[in-house]
C-alpha cells in the first residue's frame, strides 16, 4: 500500500494519530535476565499484549535505530541490539497489522551513500517510512524518495533546543530557513506524494506556521517532542485543527513517556500500569 494511503487508513482504523516511540534503554528495562535481546523482546511482548487487551493501539510506531545499534558489540560478535530491533519489528507486525513503522535514523549523504541508507531502511529493515536529514540537498534526498510506496520524513523544524541554531536563521528576504526547507519539502511531496516533514511539538509558533503552509499541499507531518521534552499533544491538536491541517496525515510522537517514564530510577512494580496510563492519555488527546 502506498504510504499516504497507509497513513490515512491506519488513523481511521484506530481513531487517533498517536505515534509510539520504541526506544529501549538498557538501564530502564524492567527485566534483567543477563541477555539483552531476550529482555527487550520480553518487555515489548508484555507491553504490546497489554495494549491489545486494553484496546490501546496507536496509529504509528517509531523505533530510533540508535537505541538498538548502540547496544551492538561487533568486535565481540555481539549484535544483540540489532537483533532486538528485528524482534521488535516482528512483534509490531504480529500484534498491530496495518499500523505503519517509521524508522527514525535521520540519514542523508551523497547520492550513492544515501541509496545505501535507503536500502537499509526499506529493504533490510522493511520499514514503511524513514527520517532523513535535508542539509546535503536534493541529490541526497532523491534515493529515499525513489522508493515509490515508502514514506520519507525530512527534518524541518526539530524539537531539540539547538534546532534554532540553524533552522531559525533568516534568509535575505527575512524568512526563517525552516520555511524555505518547508517549501522544498512541499515540492518533493508534490512530485512524489509520500514526502513529509518532522516538525517538533516544542515550538508552537513555528508549528502553527508550518501546519498552515502544509495543509493545502497535504504534506504528512511527524511531530515529536510530546512528553519528556515538554510538548503538549492537546496544544498540537488544537493547532492542527485551527489551521485546517488534515489530521489523518499527522503523527504525534511520544517515546520515553510510553516505554520508560521512570528514566534511570528504580523500575516500579506497576510499570505496565504506568505505561498503559500514559499511552491511554496520549491516545485520548490525539483522538480524531
Amino acid at each position: 500500500m502506498q504510504y499516504r494511503a497507509l497513513l490515512e487508513a491506519s488513523a481511521k482504523q484506530v481513531g487517533n494519530i498517536a505515534c509510539m516511540g520504541l526506544d529501549p534503554q538498557r538501564e530502564s528495562l524492567p527485566l534483567d535476565s543477563g541477555d539483552l535481546r531476550t529482555d527487550v523482546n520480553a518487555f515489548f511482548q508484555q507491553l504490546f499484549r497489554r495494549m491489545v487487551l486494553s484496546g490501546l493501539i496507536p496509529a504509528a510506531f517509531k523505533p530510533n535505530i540508535g537505541y538498538y545499534q548502540s547496544l551492538d558489540k561487533p568486535r565481540e560478535e555481539d549484535f544483540s541490539g540489532s537483533l532486538a530491533l528485528v524482534d521488535v519489528l516482528d512483534l509490531v507486525e504480529n500484534f498491530f497489522p496495518g499500523i505503519p513503522v517509521i524508522l527514525d535514523s535521520k540519514r542523508g549523504d551523497i547520492a550513492r551513500s544515501s541509496l545505501n541508507y535507503a536500502q537499509e531502511a526499506f529493504d533490510a529493515w522493511a520499514c514503511d517510512a524513514v527520517t532523513v536529514a535535508p542539509y546535503m540537498g536534493s541529490d541526497s534526498v532523491k534515493p529515499f524518495t525513489d522508493f515509490e510506496d515508502k514514506g520519507v520524513y525530512i527534518l524541518n523544524r526539530t524539537s531539540n533546543p539547538g534546532g534554532r541554531d540553524l533552522q531559525n536563521l533568516l534568509l535575505s528576504d527575512q524568512r526563517p530557513l525552516y520555511l524555505e526547507v518547508a517549501s522544498q519539502i512541499a515540492a518533493y511531496n508534490d512530485r512524489r506524494g509520500c514526502v513529509g516533514a518532522v516538525v517538533g511539538a516544542t515550538n508552537l509558533d513555528e508549528l502553527r506556521s508550518i501546519a498552515a503552509f502544509y495543509q493545502a499541499q497535504r504534506v504528512p507531518m511527524l511531530i515529536p517532542g510530546v512528553g519528556s521534552q515538554g510538548g503538549s499533544a492537546t496544544e498540537v491538536m488544537e493547532i492542527l485543527r485551527t489551521t485546517g491541517y488534515p489530521l489523518v496525515l499527522a503523527r504525534i510522537n511520544s517515546s520515553s513517556a510510553l516505554t520508560h517514564p521512570w528514566k534511570q530510577g528504580p523500575v516500579p512494580e506497576d510499570w505496565l500500569e504506568i505505561c498503559e496510563a500514559n499511552l491511554r492519555q496520549l491516545i485520548m488527546e490525539t483522538a480524531l
